[in-house]
């Protein structure tokens, strides 16, 4: 039967230039600094984003939990968006590794402004946590793909430096947000202290993320990654691959937009889902169930059994994101699949 996969950027494989480059990759001991195509990405990185040194870790959440420790002490206050990915799917561990405690502020779509911040930054008082960070996600994804803009960041990064706030950026789909601004990725993370990005999302490697900051944060960071256990070794394998995909995947994210696009048109089409096509800014799309025709787990389990996977958002929402590995046929096939099960349901 047909699969088309449809739950995450993150089910891509890699490409036969990523397997040719990781086959030939050179390497050695990454904990002695010593596996010279872990070095080269890091550069790379580092320089694809504006900052002076770069970090891999094994995982967009290992990178964002390594910016936690690194930036903020024990019982300090980290203000982030509601549904953010460091707060919504990180296992507490800004609580529980970090200690920190988080001050949640509802974005619109995932996004703040310099005034939702505002509003909920408290001002100096013996009762209250120190307040040292700001993270913010872009794209957001629990915001649908959300994009923040250069122009909306300038302001943010503006009013945290004002307020004597570090910034952190969960950048795991950042190019995806470049992409879709048309700009470069630097004009996104202008000003701010860190970056971590994802290279086996969009850009289809295997694994890994890549934390970006200041040479002293870094040198910092790679303390705490050995801690939390990200001290690799020949890890240059793996490297190869993300060198791969910073070089050659970067450009063709416009595809899956495009991708995305189009499978959120088809949807505005079937009548027992709602969509506002006009949300989908990147690669993914958010559909709503209308009430009472079944169940969010029904129906990613009637599409499965078609072939067709997804995932649920909740009660009432589904999440479907397109990738290098789904094509457009494929997109024509999940409209189908979508388009009878709508004549069972509501006929």
């Amino acid at each position: 039967m047909r699969t088309v996969d449809l739950r995450s950027d993150t089910v891509t494989v890699p490409t036969p230039e990523m397997r040719e480059a990781m086959y030939q990759a050179e390497v050695g001991d990454d904990v002695y600094g010593e596996d010279p195509t872990v070095n080269r990405l890091e550069e790379l990185a580092a320089a694809k984003l504006g900052f002076a040194a770069g970090l891999f870790v094994a995982s967009g959440t290992m990178g964002n939990l390594v910016a936690l420790l690194t930036h903020t002490q024990k019982g300090d206050e980290v203000l982030l968006e509601a549904e953010s990915h460091i707060y919504y799917y990180e296992v507490g561990g800004m609580a529980a590794l970090a200690g920190v405690q988080p001050c949640t502020i509802r974005g619109v779509r995932g996004k703040l402004t310099a005034e939702l911040i505002k509003n909920h930054l408290r001002p100096a008082n013996i009762h209250f946590p120190n307040p040292s960070l700001l993270c913010l996600e872009n794209t957001h994804n629990r915001g649908g793909g959300s994009v923040t803009t250069p122009q909306e960041m300038e302001k943010i990064v503006q009013f945290a430096r004002e307020s004597g706030l570090h910034i952190h950026v969960d950048g795991a789909r950042i190019f995806n947000a470049a992409v879709a601004c048309g700009c470069d990725v630097k004009e996104l993370v202008k000003g701010v202290d860190s970056v971590q990005f994802c290279l086996s999302k969009g850009l289809g490697a295997p694994m890994g993320s890549v934390l970006v900051g200041s040479r002293e944060f870094i040198a910092k960071a790679r303390k705490w990654r050995k801690m939390v256990g990200g001290g690799f070794r020949q890890i240059g394998l793996m490297a190869a691959a993300g060198i791969v995909a910073l070089e050659k995947m970067v450009d063709r994210l416009a595809e899956d937009h495009e991708k995305a696009q189009k499978l959120a048109a088809g949807i505005a089409e079937i009548p027992y889902l709602n969509i506002n096509a006009e949300d989908v800014e990147t690669n993914i799309v958010v559909a709503h169930l209308k009430p009472g025709v079944m169940t969010v787990s029904e129906f990613i389990g009637r599409l499965n059994e078609n072939g067709v996977k997804a995932n649920g958002y909740g009660a009432e929402r589904i999440r479907f994101v397109t990738h290098k590995d789904v094509n457009n046929d494929d997109i024509d096939y999940a409209l189908r699949v979508m388009s009878k099960l709508a004549q069972r349901v509501m006929f």
